[in-house]
């Protein structure tokens, strides 16, 4: 026989426990994102100090090569030398001290695959006409969509499969490209590198003031909600916790600005000119400038192959 007390305190307990793990709310996958998103941000900082050949380059040669590949592969029509260029930013990362999983996975899971997607209408006849691939449906003489006529049958072409597979691959390949230099290159090192390429000062500096202060107010939204579920003894319903959401975001706003207004005044009162200071020396050695031959011959010789295929 169990007392009565005893009884009591285990009503009690049941009452007031945490309920039991549910799926995963919205917000629980938002903060899940946020700490991968500084999981992934500490991974590229220990990338670009490890000992490698794109780590040993000065950061403006790699800015100027990457920016000058990528502008002639996207003038490139030729598939093979295309998917030749992304087989040379395999072998780049492989000796540039990166994982290769780790390198597909960043370049494929996002832009490409989006793209790839976009470019599928592009392989039916309905908007590039070309030859019979692969027969999808017959839809017979005199076929209307509203006010749209239709051929006769819908079908993938050779021209448009081709044309897909080129437009895809040459946004993976540029995207490699700038992967590749944002892996290998530390963040400061980069700022300070379109300053000596002439991109304006307001530019950089903003961008280097968003990349120091987008983890500061992640960490605070982290901060929040953890604080949130340490005080949360029963789950509420999914529009409680939109309205959470939506006044933490309020909340995030007005903290956001007057942040800006007192980093402003600090810098202005430490006699901050409008001009960015990096502190960051570059240091040109004979291996730069071979990469920098090497890699305007490789422009060069893109540029005019694409020119002879126009």
């Amino acid at each position: 026989m169990i007392p009565d007390w005893m009884k009591s305190v285990s009503l009690a307990h049941e009452k007031f426990a945490p309920p039991p793990p549910a799926r995963k709310d919205f917000v629980k996958k938002t903060i899940d994102g946020i700490i991968a998103f500084f999981q992934e941000a500490m991974t590229t900082e220990e990338i670009s100090s490890r000992r490698g050949l794109l780590q040993s380059l000065d950061p403006r040669i790699k800015l100027i090569s990457m920016l000058s590949l990528i502008f002639a592969i996207s003038m490139t029509k030729n598939l093979e030398i295309i998917a030749l260029f992304y087989l040379m930013t395999l072998i780049f990362a492989y000796l540039s001290s990166i994982s290769i999983v780790f390198f597909v996975k960043r370049v494929w899971l996002f832009i490409p695959i989006f793209t790839g997607v976009i470019a599928i209408p592009m392989t039916l006849n309905i908007f590039l006409p070309g030859d019979v691939l692969i027969p999808l449906v017959d839809l017979g003489q005199r076929a209307h969509i509203g006010p749209f006529a239709m051929p006769e049958s819908i079908y993938i072409t050779s021209q448009g499969t081709r044309a897909a597979v080129l437009f895809t691959m040459r946004v993976a390949a540029c995207v490699s490209a700038v992967v590749l230099l944002f892996l290998t290159t530390p963040q400061r090192a980069l700022f300070k590198s379109l300053r000596s390429i002439g991109v304006p000062k307001v530019y950089v500096l903003t961008l280097e003031m968003a990349n120091r202060y987008i983890f500061l107010f992640m960490e605070m939204v982290r901060d929040l909600y953890i604080a949130k579920r340490s005080r949360t003894i029963k789950s509420r319903g999914t529009l409680a916790e939109q309205r959470w959401v939506g006044g933490r975001i309020g909340y995030m706003l007005i903290k956001a600005l007057d942040m800006s207004e007192k980093v402003h005044m600090a810098m202005i009162s430490r006699g901050f000119s409008g001009d960015v200071k990096l502190s960051y020396e570059f240091a040109m050695r004979g291996r730069d400038y071979i990469a920098l031959g090497v890699s305007m011959v490789i422009c060069i010789l893109l540029l005019t192959q694409g020119i002879v295929n126009a």
